[in-house]
């Protein structure tokens, strides 16, 4: 792992603007929850999760398909030589990686969970999904845990928790969104489990009470894995902590306004308040006094393979 050579502060800098830019828009709660980190601690995140924005973007929004995916291993490659693509978010990217010593193998994995997608895998159960949230997010906070300097296994252990509680998240509340695309990811099993054909309610998607119940038990597989990650926050370093409350509130919020709206996430998309996320970056400024002890918990098969590439 090398710095892009010649990189200079006023390019780094440039660089940060841009990305920072970039997640302004297309990553609010990361962005609002970021301005309570620490300086150092805040540029860094920016530029990784900027690289991982433009990398998700490239499968979503993009063309997609095997030379997309090609492209993004690609540049994860040259990132990791020290000689990036000629974009903002990759020199950063590039340069957050060698300084903090980011093991390839968390990235690359975030990838190989974009190839899952490209490749319209399922999900038959809970497991297998979280072997999915693992890859696509879990990746993240593991990264995160490093950028804060904490690269214990039981503490990286629950920065995946929290990676894979947000993405569980996500998926609850973009059913309606991601069936109208053609993707399910609520575990296959638990359909059949309310009577319901995954194939056949895929083509016809619907808001029916089984459905609910559906979101409802996968969010509360979400708020477990928020708790086991509320431990977790209580080993970073204290100007950290802030800012980890405020994404982790914010992304709960989420679930709470879906439960809100009585677990429908297929007619509309659930939104959190701008006053409503205000109120959540106030409480997590008071996280230092109200984070709890450590408690031991057992690691998540899913993402131990996560933990073992960061220690």
């Amino acid at each position: 792992m090398r710095t892009p050579a010649g990189y200079s502060e006023t390019q780094r800098a440039a660089d940060l603007r841009t990305c920072r830019a970039m997640l302004a828009g297309g990553s609010r709660s990361f962005y609002a929850a970021s301005f309570l980190l620490p300086r150092r601690v805040r540029d860094s995140a920016t530029a990784l999760y900027a690289f991982c924005r433009l990398a998700d973007d490239a499968i979503d929004v993009g063309e997609g398909g095997a030379e997309a995916l090609a492209q993004l291993y690609d540049r994860l490659d040259r990132a990791y030589r020290g000689n990036p693509i000629d974009n903002a978010a990759d020199r950063a990217f590039a340069d957050v990686v060698s300084r903090y010593g980011v093991p390839r193998a968390l990235p690359e994995a975030l990838i190989d969970g974009f190839a899952w997608d490209e490749a319209e895998r399922t999900y038959e159960t809970i497991d297998e999904l979280l072997g999915y949230a693992a890859r696509v997010a879990g990746t993240v906070g593991a990264m995160m845990s490093l950028l804060m300097g904490r690269r214990e296994p039981d503490v990286v252990a629950r920065a995946c928790d929290l990676g894979m509680a947000m993405q569980l998240t996500n998926i609850a509340r973009d059913v309606g969104e991601d069936a109208r695309l053609g993707r399910l990811y609520l575990p296959r099993a638990w359909l059949r489990e309310e009577g319901l054909d995954p194939d056949a309610w895929l083509i016809k998607p619907e808001f029916t009470p089984e459905i609910a119940r559906i979101i409802g038990r996968l969010l509360a597989v979400a708020d477990d894995l928020y708790t086991r990650a509320d431990a977790g926050i209580a080993r970073l370093p204290p100007g950290c902590r802030p800012g980890i409350t405020a994404a982790r509130l914010l992304y709960a919020e989420i679930g709470r306004e879906v439960e809100r709206r009585g677990w429908d996430s297929i007619s509309s998309r659930a939104v959190v308040s701008g006053s409503r996320k205000f109120g959540l970056l106030f409480t997590a400024m008071n996280a230092i006094a109200r984070t709890p002890a450590w408690r031991e918990a057992h690691m998540i098969e899913a993402s131990r393979f996560l933990i073992d590439a960061a220690v």
